[in-house]
Order: C-alpha cells, then sequence, then structure tokens
C-alpha cells in the first residue's frame, strides 16, 4: 500500500489557501468598509454577519449539489460566486452603496461554502492510513493564508486612483480565477452522480444514528464555536483592560499561527496517538486555555492561552473530520454527513462569532470561559467513552 499523499492533495492544499485568503481578507477589511458604507454605526457589521448567514445556509445544499455533480464540477461553479463577490465588492467601495456591499459578503459566504470541502475532497478514495495526512495537510492552507491575506490587503488597500480597499475585493476576482483553474486540474470524480442517488436509505439513517458521527460532528462544531467566541472576546477583554492595538494583534496573530501551523504535522500525531488520543488532547487544550483565563488576567497569560486556544482547535478541527472521514468510509451517504457536519459547524460557528459581546455584558469573561470549560469537560467524557472501543490507538488511522 502507497504511503504517499497523491498530486490531488497539493491541489485541494492549494485551493483551500486561495479559500483561506479571502476569509482572511474578508475578516480584515468587512468592519471598516461597512463602518464606511454604513447608514448607521450600529449597521457596519451587517455584511460580515450576511456571509455567516450564507455561508450557513449554503454549506447543506452544496454538498447535496456535490453528490449529484461530483467535486469537480461543484468546485468549478463555486468559482462564480467569488468572482462575483469581487466585482459586486469593487462596485459598493466605489459608488458608496452598502446593499452591493451586503451582496459581496453573501456571494462570498456561498462561495467558502463550496471550498470548505477541500478538506474531505482530499481524503476521498485514500486508504484510511492517508485520510489524517491529506486532511491535516488541506487545512494547513492557513498557515499560507495568515501570510498572503494581510499582506495582499495591505499592499491594495490604498493604491492611487482608486478608493480605499475597492482592489482588495478586486482581487477576489483574480483568486476565482485561479480557483477555477486548479479545479479543472482536478481529475474527474469516480462517483458518478447516478450512483449517489442509489444512496441506500438504510444506510443514511444507520450514519445519522452512529455514535462516531455524532462525536465527529460535536467536536469539530463545539471546538470552533468556543475558539470564535473566546479569540473575539479575548480581543475585547484586552481593550477594557487597556492594552494597546497593536499587542493585541499580536496575541491574535500567535492564535491564528497555533491555528494552522501544527496541521503540517496533526497527520502524522494521528497516525502515531490514534484519533481518540488526538480529540481528546485538543478538548484538553481548550480547557487548560478557560483555566488560565480565569487564573490570570494578564496580557502574557491571555496569549499563552490563545496559543493553547488555537492549538486545541486544531486538534479538535482536524481530529474531528479524520474521525468522520473514517467512519463514513466509501458510505455511499458520505457527502450528505459531510454537508451537515459543515452546517453544524458553520452554525455554531456563527453562534461564537455573533455572542460574544452579549456574554461579555452579562456572565463577563470569567463566565463566558466557565461555560466553555463545562461544555468542553462533557464532550471530553463523552469522546472518551463512545470512542473507547469504536476507536483506540494508532490502528484508528489504519
Amino acid at each position: 500500500m502507497t504511503s504517499t499523499l497523491p498530486r490531488r492533495t497539493y491541489l485541494y492544499f492549494t485551493a483551500q489557501s486561495i479559500n483561506l485568503t479571502t476569509a482572511v481578507m474578508s475578516v480584515t477589511m468587512a468592519a471598516i468598509v461597512g463602518a464606511a458604507l454604513a447608514p448607521a454605526a450600529t449597521w457596519s457589521t451587517v455584511p460580515y454577519g450576511f456571509q455567516f448567514l450564507c455561508l450557513m445556509l449554503a454549506t447543506y445544499p452544496v454538498s447535496r449539489l456535490m453528490g449529484r455533480i461530483g467535486r469537480k464540477k461543484a468546485f468549478m461553479l463555486g468559482s462564480i460566486p467569488l468572482a462575483l463577490s469581487g466585482v459586486s465588492g469593487y462596485l459598493a467601495v466605489q459608488y458608496q452603496h452598502f446593499p452591493t456591499l451586503v451582496l459581496s459578503h453573501s456571494a462570498l459566504g456561498v462561495y467558502i461554502a463550496f471550498a470548505n470541502f477541500n478538506r474531505f475532497a482530499a481524503t476521498d478514495n485514500l486508504p484510511q492510513s492517508l485520510k489524517p495526512r491529506a486532511l491535516s495537510l488541506v487545512v494547513a492552507g492557513g498557515v499560507i493564508a495568515a501570510v498572503v491575506g494581510p499582506a495582499l490587503t495591505e499592499w491594495l488597500r490604498e493604491v492611487g486612483g482608486y478608493p480605499l480597499f475597492s482592489l482588495c475585493y478586486a482581487a477576489f476576482v483574480g483568486l476565482a480565477v485561479m480557483a477555477l483553474l486548479i479545479a479543472a486540474c482536478l481529475p474527474g470524480d469516480t462517483a458518478t452522480a447516478s450512483q449517489q442517488r442509489t444512496v441506500n436509505t438504510t444506510d443514511a439513517a444507520a450514519q445519522r444514528l452512529s455514535p462516531v458521527v455524532a462525536v465527529a460532528m460535536a467536536v469539530a462544531a463545539l471546538g470552533y464555536g468556543i475558539m470564535n467566541l473566546l479569540m473575539i472576546q479575548a480581543s475585547m477583554h484586552m481593550k477594557h483592560m487597556h492594552e494597546d492595538f497593536s499587542d493585541v494583534r499580536l496575541a491574535i496573530q500567535w492564535h491564528v499561527i497555533a491555528m494552522f501551523a501544527p496541521s503540517f504535522f496533526t497527520g502524522a500525531i494521528i497516525q502515531r496517538l490514534g484519533i481518540r488520543t488526538t480529540i481528546c488532547a485538543g478538548l484538553g487544550l481548550l480547557i487548560a486555555c478557560t483555566a488560565m483565563n480565569m487564573w490570570s488576567h494578564s496580557y502574557a497569560m491571555m496569549t499563552l492561552s490563545l496559543i493553547a486556544l488555537g492549538l486545541g482547535w486544531n486538534l479538535t478541527y482536524v481530529g474531528g473530520g479524520a474521525l468522520l472521514a473514517q467512519a463514513l468510509q466509501n458510505s455511499p451517504a458520505a457527502m450528505q454527513m459531510q454537508g451537515k457536519n459543515d452546517l453544524a459547524i458553520a452554525v455554531l460557528a456563527t453562534v461564537g462569532a455573533f455572542s460574544p459581546s452579549l456574554l461579555l455584558g452579562t456572565v463577563g469573561w470569567d463566565g463566558t470561559n466557565a461555560i466553555c470549560m463545562a461544555l468542553c469537560i462533557v464532550l471530553l467524557v463523552a469522546t472518551a467513552g463512545l470512542l473507547q472501543r469504536k476507536v483506540s490507538g494508532p490502528a484508528a488511522a489504519n
């Protein structure tokens, strides 16, 4: 059995780098441009909110579409909303039109819904031993995005003769062309649309009831939601502590590096320790993050906790995805279940993005961390128990 990843894995890695670059660029400029174009200050985050909303609404329909027309055609189709986002975003800034900006970020959310399936597509028809490596490599595209996204935004933000940030949105058109060309280079799908339509309903029901599938979804979704919540609230809390903006940005930058850099090694960690141990370690890091936040409110401790948060997210996100890929091996319901998995992630990520200010104003920083700690402990106990016999040791990756 070969131990080398196929060429298409690196195509998916490049495609995911483009996906995450657009996400990094949007989070960098959405609120700033939104505040400049919005009719009132309270509307400034509406475009970014619609991006999350459309991502959430499009995720499951996209998975069904992939099941009908195949991965390759779907990814090629997915480049269209990215190009639309670029054109409409440029026009919105050029003509100072807020509704068009909302349209731009909504289209970007639809594109991200397509592109988020890169990590699962990379595991299709691979041996069990290669699935974690393929998935973690694709997620590692975030390292490229963490460098390219901010650099591209800074480079194009202010160019003579063009409105501020207009060329940042225009860059999405070029990235859409790149995404289309990469998708065109992908091999044809081995599963035809007619094969996908023959999904056995009994098998699909069994997958829905599978404890392993449920754990995989819960781990990835909760890990993502808690990461979003604590990352955003940490920056707010540090501002309340009167930390300088450059210090806050540096802490968040270390967090982002901790999120994606381990992906180059997460697959090897899963192969050596097993999926169960990897997931439990990720949940343990999330618990450690909340404990550090409640123990000390110093800048140094919060930076360390954000690093632990990023590492914990990586192990739960990649580990949960690897567990789901393993559980759905050769299942005709795989694409549907992957869609439900990413829908769950999108829902909790959206909750995590919109709830920080509400929780900070009600239960406070310590209360938020206590809630997150309790959720992680419950999930850790459930995961350790349910996977003890289902998944154990290095054999989990085989």
